[in-house]
């Protein structure tokens, strides 16, 4: 069990390794200033492409979905991209790096999990190294930046747990949840893109490329398999692996951007990679979810069947 429990972690890496590259992408490939068309451009592709072949919703989960988009896309991505605008990568990468002890916590409430020494070790060397890699004196804090990163981190950490907690319904895959919840927030987004932003009257190519990437990588790819990890692995587990994304966005850095690595960066990587590592061993599958019906599961009807 444990060895195929490490398969799957090394699968579920994929996802955070794409995320890393969103600083990049939103800093040199996308429109500036547009939080709500690139929020859009990530959420509505994914969702129109991943719910071909699924089947609706049944009737008591559409209030479930309408939540989840909102935690997932249509609150979520416009403060990412807002973050990523008025913060350096590196301060939005160590707020970003509270997020396995964010959903730690919210486990012990809705997944009735008990925090672990482990979990507590490995976010703490989580966030220094973190912080040793991308941090620097001179990184500009901007108070609306922070409380939308700050925000990002609760909303995705509240996300991985009801996820874990609801599951998905009968005969559903994760292709199919992922879609349903990116289709409608992306079709929450319309409105105020076209109210707030409006369209704009050109794209440049490398702007095209960008929201291609964006949609169908960032979004079809990375946050399809976050679903299928979060079937398989615990919420604090999955959110370990996203340590991985500021690694990835430092060596993108290095490679395409001329940005150096000192040694103490590089003690911080493999910090950040220690504690992946020790943010997997936790309890096996199946042992973070609830016994009880689901919260929010209409008193009288069938319990939904657990994703874990």
């Amino acid at each position: 069990m444990s060895e195929r429990r490490g398969g799957i972690a090394y699968l579920g890496v994929i996802t955070p390794i794409i995320f890393g590259t969103t600083y990049l992408l939103t800093t040199d490939f996308l429109p500036p200033g547009r939080p709500l068309l690139v929020a859009l451009g990530r959420s509505l592709p994914t969702g129109v492409v991943l719910v071909i072949g699924s089947k609706l919703p049944p009737r008591g989960w559409w209030w479930k979905f309408a939540v989840l988009s909102v935690l997932y896309a249509s609150a979520f991505f416009p403060l990412l991209f807002v973050a990523a605008y008025r913060l350096p990568g590196g301060v939005a990468a160590v707020i970003n790096s509270i997020g396995p002890i964010a959903t730690a916590v919210l486990s012990i409430w809705l997944l009735r999990t008990p925090i672990r020494a482990i979990q507590v070790i490995a976010g703490l060397v989580g966030v220094g190294g973190v912080a040793l890699l991308v941090l620097s004196s001179s990184a500009r804090l901007d108070g609306w930046g922070v409380l939308a990163m700050v925000s990002c981190v609760i909303m995705l950490s509240a996300a991985a747990v009801l996820t874990k907690r609801w599951g998905k319904p009968d005969g559903f895959t994760a292709r199919g949840m992922t879609g349903w919840t990116f289709l409608i927030g992306g079709v929450t987004l319309i409105p105020f893109v076209l109210i707030f932003e409006g369209l704009p009257a050109q794209l440049s190519g490398r702007e095209i490329g960008g929201f291609v990437y964006l949609g169908l990588i960032s979004g079809v790819v990375g946050y399809g398999m976050w679903f299928w990890a979060l079937e398989r692995l615990s919420p604090s587990a999955v959110m370990f692996l996203g340590l991985v994304n500021p690694v990835v966005a430092a060596a993108l850095g290095w490679i395409f951007l001329g940005q150096r690595l000192n040694g103490l960066q590089l003690f911080g990587a493999a910090l950040v990679l220690v504690a992946v590592v020790l943010g997997q061993l936790g309890p096996r599958r199946g042992a973070s979810a609830p016994p009880e019906t689901a919260v929010g599961t209409p008193s009288g009807s069938s319990s939904v069947r657990s994703g874990s």
